[in-house]
């Protein structure tokens, strides 16, 4: 088990094997990927939080919030962040690990 500076729990494969079923790691799992795309995207084009705000009509601490995962947008406002980035949603067969 491991811990953080703090001494809280680390979220690792251990825990959540703990507490969420495989298809909530699994789900969680792409979420994760699909927010870490879209922050590599952004970065990669050079925009700011704020300049995506600007470009999308998404509020800046809507963005921050999705990027750490604070928050379950919708599909709408996913589609109009990635929208000024040159980007959409695609439905895909899913690959199994």
């Amino acid at each position: 088990m491991a811990f953080d500076e703090n001494g809280y729990r680390l979220w690792d494969d251990e825990l959540k094997r703990e507490l969420l079923t495989p298809e909530e790691i699994d789900e969680c799992d792409r979420w994760v990927e699909l927010v870490g795309e879209m922050i590599r995207i952004r970065e990669e084009l050079k925009l700011s939080q704020k300049k995506l705000e600007e470009m999308s009509g998404v509020k800046q601490p809507v963005i921050a919030r999705l990027e750490r995962c604070q928050t379950n947008p919708r599909l709408e406002t996913v589609l109009k962040i990635l929208r000024p980035m040159g980007k959409t949603l695609k439905i895909v067969p899913i690959e199994e690990k």
